[in-house]
């Protein structure tokens, strides 16, 4: 049976490749983007089954607007696939506050609004999706990352406490854990910290950890999108690429023999 899937962020990356895929099997998509010329491809090779929408998730009362208009148009909306966002590279110290609340607003605040948009209809409807696109950066940390890293822990907390908040009214949730992929994600989508040369060191150790082999081929996450937007018990959490899950596994297991070597102090923290 055909869906109604909302998705920010379409104008390219994941997001503009999901979208067509979902059109192509017959779905009835609800796409947004700042620029709507970006859209104009699907518009003309799908018609009616899309909806382009002109949006900066930033924007708290846009968001409401488009879902509203989107409810409107296809007289439910399934699926919300909260996909927009941006990596900002730069380290801790050298992190602006404007460039900061930034990456707060568009990776966090933005997903946030959509959500919140979005539950109204799904609770009336009886049934949704929410889809978050995290990063495995929600779960593990890079250097050089920190701003990035923390949007995503934050959509990480979220999520999680959401969806055992609205699990009662039929709607699911899942976060979406992709490695790096070979989007432009962490190119022309990215914005960049002002470098401070103390930490030139550390910034040539991540390159040379982040080059090679490492980057999934984006068209092959495809399919298990599709299939985490069939399931009918979709996971909280979906790992995509082949290095995201052993690697958070490694960390989780380094995570957990520190804490067994402190476990002694921790318990007597609790004073009975």
């Amino acid at each position: 049976m055909a869906k109604t899937i909302f998705i920010t962020g379409a104008s390219r990356g994941f997001g503009k490749l999901w979208a067509e895929a979902l059109l192509q099997r017959g779905d009835k998509v609800a796409a947004t983007a700042r620029d709507l010329s970006a859209l104009n491809d699907l518009v003309n090779k799908y018609g009616d089954n899309v909806l382009p929408l002109q949006l900066n998730v930033n924007d708290r009362e846009a968001g409401i607007a488009a879902i509203a208009k989107a409810k409107q148009h296809f007289g439910s909306i399934d699926v919300l696939i909260n996909n927009a966002g941006y990596g900002l590279f730069g380290t801790v110290e050298e992190t602006t506050e404007q460039e900061a609340r930034e990456q707060m607003e568009t990776n966090f605040f933005g997903l946030l609004w959509l959500t919140q948009a979005v539950l109204p209809v799904m609770r009336e409807q009886g049934h949704g999706h929410i889809i978050q696109l995290s990063s495995v950066l929600g779960l593990v940390t890079l250097p050089v990352l920190g701003l990035y890293n923390a949007s995503k822990f934050a959509v990480e907390g979220l999520s999680e406490t959401l969806a055992t908040e609205v699990k009662g009214f039929g709607i699911n949730v899942t976060l979406v854990e992709p490695n790096g992929f070979a989007t432009d994600w962490s190119g022309a989508s990215a914005t960049q910290t002002t470098a401070m040369p103390e930490y030139d060191a550390v910034r040539a150790a991540f390159q040379e950890g982040v080059s090679g082999d490492i980057w999934g081929v984006p068209e092959a996450t495809t399919p298990a999108v599709l299939k985490l937007i069939d399931s009918e018990n979709p996971p909280l959490r979906l790992f995509l690429g082949s290095m995201a899950y052993p690697w958070v596994k490694q960390v989780n297991e380094g995570r957990y023999a520190e804490w067994d070597k402190w476990a002694e102090v921790s318990t007597a923290a609790h004073g009975k």
